[in-house]
């Protein structure tokens, strides 16, 4: 299950006190003061994994508190200091101060780290406040609380190619498809109730993430459906896949209608997520006037559309290659590569991009 908002509390652990202690041994007469610090405690971290794919550890437990200081001893030892706590995240997650609503840090690297919380410092013990006018102190500090707060942990996805829709496109079974990835693939609305993962495998040590997300319907970007549940994982992405299904009686909603529906959601959800390179896919072709349906989406939206059919694997290679070339611009936008065809091509075949 993908547990991907967490509301947390963390505190890191307090210094422990300084010791007040003179030397106390035979033969020595007037022993000096001999009071060791404290331990500093210990502080909380977030460090990114990725073993770790999702939010629930952080669902059942919501106070994470780091170890406190050991307080000092005679003879100047210092106590010991208490052992960091570090939370493996996902990669992906982006940190918010809950309080003040501010992000500290978001975690797009694994093995990236940052601290939540700071220990605080031990207290220094009497022996620190000896001095040749003031030979015998009695002062010794406490130790120094460690920092808290409440934290929202929220997760985005982070994949290449994000699998847009409407429900039933075709989308899980295209990820099966492409992946060894295994969704709930069935002839019903919503399937998909959490993002899905899987890497694309391509000639010559090429791949790729590929996300399949939960349908969108009209008014998502208000909530409607599964609304921001979606839209906020396809932020992530470089590139979107948008999945038409031409081959399925639309009743009243046409192939191009649906794909304006679509769009019209992305952009007004983000328009920076309606600005990323998109490549539309027209699926289902191997029904029934699926492929005249394709040529006539693409005359419609003024597009270049690759037909395909995710259940025969008619066009997919096509499809693969072109995702490859704009992920690859997309990877190092400072290197130009070769866009796929915006525009319908003077002549085509069914096998062709329309």
């Amino acid at each position: 299950m993908l547990v991907d908002t967490a509301t947390i509390f963390v505190r890191a652990g307090k210094g422990g006190h300084g010791c007040l202690s003179f030397r106390r041994e035979k033969f020595v007469p007037k022993g000096g003061p001999d009071g060791g610090d404290g331990g500093h405690g210990g502080s909380v971290f977030a460090e990114a994994s990725a073993n770790v794919e999702t939010l629930l550890d952080f669902t059942g437990k919501h106070h994470w508190i780091a170890e406190n200081g050991r307080p000092g001893m005679g003879k100047n030892m210092t106590g010991r200091s208490g052992e960091d706590l570090v939370l493996r995240l996902p990669v992906g997650t982006l940190i918010y101060d809950d309080e003040i609503g501010i992000l500290l840090k978001d975690l797009t690297q694994e093995g990236e780290r940052v601290c939540l919380a700071r220990g605080g410092r031990g207290g220094r013990g009497n022996a620190r406040f000896a001095a040749p006018d003031h030979q015998t102190p009695r002062e010794c500090e406490p130790g120094e609380p460690g920092e808290e707060r409440r934290l929202r942990l929220e997760l985005k996805l982070i994949a290449d190619v994000g699998l847009v829709g409407f429900p039933n496109a075709g989308k899980s079974t295209l990820l099966s498809r492409l992946s060894k990835a295994h969704p709930k693939i069935a002839d019903y609305p919503f399937t998909t109730l959490t993002p899905q993962l899987g890497i694309v495998e391509l000639s010559d040590a090429r791949r790729f993430v590929l996300a399949d997300l939960p349908g969108l319907i009209e008014g998502a970007h208000q909530g409607a459906g599964l609304g921001h549940t979606f839209l906020k994982h396809i932020e992530r992405t470089r590139v979107i896949l948008h999945v038409v299904d031409v081959g399925s009686p639309h009743g009243e909603q046409t192939p191009g209608e649906a794909y304006r529906v679509i769009r019209r959601e992305l952009q007004e959800y983000s328009p920076e997520l309606g600005g990323k390179d998109e490549l539309v896919a027209a699926n289902k072709i191997d029904l029934t006037g699926g492929a005249e349906a394709a040529g006539v989406l693409g005359e419609e939206i003024g597009q270049a559309v690759y037909p395909i059919s995710a259940v025969t694997g008619r066009g997919l290679p096509a499809l693969v290659e072109a995702l490859w070339t704009l992920v690859q611009r997309a990877r190092s936008p400072r290197e130009p590569a070769p866009e796929p065809p915006r525009r319908l091509p003077p002549h085509r075949t069914a096998s062709e991009p329309v």
